[in-house]
């Protein structure tokens, strides 16, 4: 049974982990072409100094996410490399 949730990074870094990824598809990992451009709506909005609270928290977790998936990239090649 899916868990409907929100449209954010969290979301689909978790139905990604779900479908037990190899250490390439975890490197491989780019968010949708939707979160993409929203990220970039959201960098737009605080280049211009007119996000609200929620898109600063918003753009906080896609930041947050998006360390994440760098450290996990970190150690997907470290395990390639010591294979």
């Amino acid at each position: 049974m899916a868990i409907a949730q929100p449209d954010t990074l969290f979301s689909e870094i978790i139905d990604f982990l779900a479908s037990t990824p190899t250490p390439e598809d975890i490197i491989a990992f780019k968010p949708s072409d939707r979160l993409e451009q929203r990220l970039s709506d959201l960098l737009e909005r605080n280049r211009q100094d007119a996000l609200t609270a929620e898109g600063r928290a918003e753009l906080d977790e896609f930041l947050r996410m998006n360390h994440f998936m760098n450290m996990l990239k970190i150690r997907a090649r470290e395990k390639l490399a010591e294979a």
